[in-house]
């Protein structure tokens, strides 16, 4: 065994029991597949700020935040207390409720694009059901997604997500529904132009506005606008996956911050304050499929029909509600891109400083974390956009991902590895404690040679 995972299991004895438990009734002893880590996850019991703990004691800086959905950090006061005030009113009603429509127009107020709001509960059911508005309203089949771009697990988008990029994620899903999605590459748009003008059947072209898996491999502004302006010429509706961008690169999200007005944007994370739910916003002409119009037969085959028993549930209302109102004040997002500059800085000199060919990027308050990579722009970089061959950018080694989350968490640092994001509750002193973790295991795995 080595040393780095024998220090793993010997600091984490209750979260290797629970685990082993888990595994008896939870395929793979986990709810989540980014969870699966080896060789088991940490099991937490409580957190608040930007720090977090597990059954065995062990305290941690976090950089997941409930995957992307605390910019305040666990537990801020005013979404404690929303909630709190909430559950005391009830959890569910069953019915119509006023804080719904306070959400939906602070939504409004914010999002750029956002006309009418529709409430979800999750992002795979906002992007499902932006996909089916597009194919709705333009009575086309088709959907243009980018290779690289996530958009939740629902079968349609499960091709053209990781190499190779034509295979579905998951087996289990009929070549008959991918058909109908077409990959094209983020980094030639003549392709995608040409697909539209060659092809008369596409609704909508879906995509993550900052690129790919949360930007890691990014797009920009110019790129954005012509997308925007080539789907409108083309009469195809254009969706904003905001999921994860929402909310945090301005308050509006990124069609906010680029200026770039998709007709459909999905949202969720940031939204609900942590809590269960999504939501999916749009132009007032799209939005009005969802709609009745008073004759049942026919309503039948002119309107979207849609349930779900948790959508715009109360609790979560309130925590969002709380959440954005805050996120609106404008003093959270300034904070977090500068604590999350300063990170990506302060990684990027470690690195230097141990001779390894990785390195830290990312927009916003996200970070992203690339290694052993060959980079014609070494030591000129700005470490916000990659232009590296995005194709590997995802051959990554999962021993050397393994090996070295392992090591960040014996120094009190959980994060994605590839991935994290910072929050408002974070601190300098987190930042410098997280350098030193950073260094550490970079040393460690250097020293086993899944660095170089």
């Amino acid at each position: 065994m080595k040393e780095i995972e024998k220090i793993f299991r010997n600091k984490h004895p209750l979260s290797e029991k629970w685990h082993t438990r888990a595994c008896k009734s939870i395929p793979n002893g986990v709810t989540h597949d980014l969870r699966n880590l080896k060789p088991f996850p940490i099991y937490v019991s409580h957190a608040k700020g930007s720090k977090k703990w597990d059954l065995d004691g062990n305290e941690y800086i976090d950089y997941w935040l409930g995957h992307g959905s605390l910019i305040l950090g666990h537990l801020h006061p005013a979404m404690v207390k929303a909630v709190q005030d909430q559950i005391l009113k009830g959890t569910h009603y069953g019915a119509c409720h006023q804080l719904e429509v306070l959400w939906a127009e602070k939504i409004i107020e914010l999002v750029p694009s956002a006309e009418k709001v529709r409430f979800l509960s999750s992002g795979s059911e906002a992007t499902m059901m932006a996909l089916t508005l597009a194919r709705a309203y333009t009575n086309k089949k088709k959907i243009i997604k980018f290779e690289g771009h996530f958009h939740g697990w629902h079968d349609q988008v499960s091709v053209g997500v990781i190499p190779p990029f034509e295979v579905p994620t998951s087996p289990g899903i009929p070549a008959e529904i991918i058909r109908n999605t077409i990959v094209v590459p983020p980094d030639n748009l003549d392709i995608l132009e040409s697909t539209l003008e060659k092809d008369k059947d596409i609704a909508g072209v879906i995509m993550e506005p900052t690129g790919g898996s949360s930007g890691t491999y990014p797009l920009f502004a110019e790129e954005l606008k012509r997308i925007r302006e080539v789907t409108e010429y083309y009469g195809v509706v254009l969706i904003f996956d905001e999921v994860i961008t929402g909310f945090r690169i301005a308050p509006g999200g990124a069609q906010e911050y680029f200026q770039v007005i998709p007709d459909l944007t999905c949202l969720g994370k940031i939204m609900c304050g942590g809590l269960p739910g999504a939501a999916i916003a749009g132009k007032k002409e799209i939005m009005e499929v969802l709609e009745a119009k008073g004759d049942p037969v026919r309503d039948r085959y002119r309107k979207i029909r849609h349930f779900g028993t948790q959508n715009a549930s109360p609790v979560s209302a309130a925590a969002g509600l709380a959440t954005l109102n805050i996120v609106a004040e404008g003093k959270v997002i300034p904070r977090v891109n500068y604590l999350a500059q300063k990170l990506r800085k302060e990684l990027n000199e470690v690195i230097a400083k141990n001779g390894v060919k990785s390195c830290v990027y990312g927009f916003s308050s996200i970070f992203h974390t690339l290694f052993n990579h060959e980079c014609k722009k070494r030591g000129e970089c700005d470490y916000v956009h990659c232009n590296y061959d995005y194709q590997k950018i995802y051959d990554r080694n999962p021993i050397l991902l393994q090996r070295f989350w392992n090591a960040l968490v014996n120094k009190g640092v959980d994060s994605m590895v590839v991935h994290g994001t910072v929050s408002y509750a974070h601190s300098e002193k987190d930042i410098e404690h997280t350098v030193e973790a950073f260094d550490y295991a970079i040393k460690e795995t250097k020293a086993l040679g899944l660095l170089t």
